[in-house]
């Protein structure tokens, strides 16, 4: 099936907490999107209070994708991306940028937030060319996500594996054997991008931070350094600048926040 949704309809059943701040709920209000409650403003105004440069994250972070994703599809050819803790939909979702260049894409979106659920049709549109799916699954289901992305990905061809802002909620015994799972699943010529908060900037604030989203109940967060966030990219060719902070991963001339050294990093490798 091409040019639609090749997935699930949401399911209407969920139901969302709105007393606990959640993260892609707190990416959107730094963004200035409208999809929030009280509890993740409030999280997010208590983190901007210890370290304004939170907001610069998630613009960053954006900015960041839409990078990775054009290197992928025009240098090094990928066709296909799973995109794991997709957030809630705005500008330049990884179809848009994928599809823009290459129409025949097919993008599989994974993530565990009702609220993104709720929003899943504004990332199944595709080109005609291409298809875009969602799968309502937890990070830490990886059989899960393989057995339906298996459904929209040809998962014997590379793929463009996407960890943006997600790896931070997975503890170390978690997050290794998830992401080697993963890549285990696709062949040479796949791709590996991550972008993580990082304690090499900034790092009693880095700290404080984390241990104040931690005190709020929202989804426990660890802080690696970037040689942990390194490590997730062992036996893989790293690309050039290789671990750095984000608006330093190959900036362009519009990229925003070069001047500033900001405490997420990020990285693209390839699977050899």
């Amino acid at each position: 099936m091409t040019g639609t949704p090749t997935g699930h309809e949401p399911e209407p059943d969920i139901e969302i907490d709105t007393s606990v701040a959640h993260p892609a709920r707190v990416w959107d209000y730094w963004l200035g999107g409208k999809d929030h409650y009280p509890a993740d403003e409030a999280l997010g105004d208590h983190l901007n209070e210890t370290m304004p440069e939170v907001v610069v994250w998630a613009r960053a972070d954006r900015e960041f994708l839409g990078r990775a994703v054009r290197h992928l599809v025009a240098e090094a050819g990928l066709r296909q991306f799973l995109d794991i803790g997709t957030g809630i939909p705005t500008a330049d979702n990884t179809h848009e940028v994928a599809q823009r260049l290459a129409p025949e894409s097919r993008i599989v979106y994974v993530d565990n937030d009702p609220v993104v659920l709720a929003h899943a049709r504004a990332l199944l549109t595709s080109s005609p060319q291409g298809a875009t799916d969602y799968v309502h699954a937890d990070l830490r289901d990886p059989e899960r996500i393989l057995r339906e992305a298996g459904r929209t990905l040809d998962l014997s061809r590379p793929v463009g594996i996407m960890l943006l802002g997600i790896l931070e909620f997975l503890p170390d015994e978690q997050a290794y054997p998830v992401v080697r799972r993963l890549l285990d699943a696709v062949p040479s010529g796949s791709h590996l991008t991550i972008a993580c908060p990082a304690s090499d900037v900034n790092t009693e604030a880095m700290i404080e931070v984390v241990d104040r989203w931690n005190a709020s109940g929202a989804t426990p967060a660890v802080l690696r350094s970037a040689a942990d966030l390194a490590r997730f990219f062992d036996g893989m060719e790293l690309l050039e600048p290789g671990v750095v902070p984000l608006p330093q991963w190959r900036p362009g001339p519009g990229t925003l926040f070069t001047d500033q050294e900001i405490g997420f990093f990020g990285a693209v490798g390839r699977k050899p």
